[in-house]
């Protein structure tokens, strides 16, 4: 699969870097699939992203996942695009075609997998927190499975541009809603005891998802979960995004069930 003798050489940028299970699904991807291949982490901070996407050509990089802040820095650095990708303004995969950077999106293929057990969401009302590139994929899945989607951000500008850009609405923290969605980083790791949304706005019957992923059960969900919500963590979204981009880089798709398995003994054991 590369283009040189020895292993190809994959990794994430993301600030911080230190809690990502990237290398854990993607190691396990190569190898079940027999790809010979590295993955590494590298912590890139906003200001040095540019620096490093750039670099991509010059060290080998195969491929490249692209987490937060990074998203919509990645997709300005590529020589082209997927249309998904430029559909939702962000890129949170780059992948090394000849001498060009092709970024893409699988942040919204990881979220129609996650939601896809769970029902028929045609028609249903989602509220989505949040307004950055994670965000900007999940109103895309969203609008794509046919939901009304409404975006709220701190920032409402900002709400007011994703809104306008991919054809939602801008509501308030109290809109009804069948679907919540936290699309921030709100309640991550090591601030596990924040919340995006105070409880008294969860609404028994609806589902709350939650895109964190660590811990898999955040402050957010188990308020939900006692107010009678139905609950859905992030790592099938991580999961079935990080499976997408294997495919996108070798033409092969691995095991979301194995690389699950592989994410849950690596946070059992952290």
């Amino acid at each position: 699969m590369s283009e040189s003798p020895g292993p190809a050489l994959c990794g994430v940028i993301l600030h911080p870097a230190g809690h990502t299970l990237s290398p854990v699904l993607h190691l396990e991807a190569y190898a079940e699939l027999g790809l010979d291949a590295h993955y590494h982490a590298f912590d890139v901070p906003l200001q040095s992203a540019p620096a490093a996407i750039d670099g991509m050509r010059a060290l080998g990089i195969r491929q490249l996942s692209v987490s937060l802040p990074l998203k919509e820095v990645a997709l300005e650095r590529a020589d082209r695009a997927s249309a998904a990708a430029s559909a939702i303004g962000a890129a949170n995969t780059l992948t090394r075609v000849g001498e060009d950077l092709v970024a893409d999106n699988t942040d919204w293929i990881g979220v129609q997998r996650t939601l896809a057990p769970l029902g028929d969401w045609r028609d249903a009302r989602a509220l989505v927190l949040g307004a950055g590139g994670a965000a900007r994929a999940v109103v895309y899945a969203l609008r794509e499975l046919g939901l009304e989607v409404g975006v709220w951000n701190r920032t409402r500008t900002r709400a007011e541009k994703i809104a306008a850009e991919l054809g939602a609405a801008v509501v308030e923290q109290d809109a009804s809603w069948d679907l919540l969605v936290n699309a921030t980083p709100v309640g991550m790791y090591p601030h596990s005891d924040h919340t995006p949304l105070p409880d008294d706005r969860l609404r028994a019957g609806g589902t709350v998802f939650d895109t964190v992923y660590r811990p898999l059960e955040t402050r957010l969900l188990r308020e939900a979960s006692a107010r009678g919500c139905r609950v859905q963590d992030g790592l099938d979204m991580l999961v079935h995004q990080a499976a997408e981009q294997v495919r996108l880089w070798s033409g092969r798709t691995p095991s979301a069930q194995r690389m699950r398995r592989a994410a849950l003994a690596a946070i059992a054991a952290a």
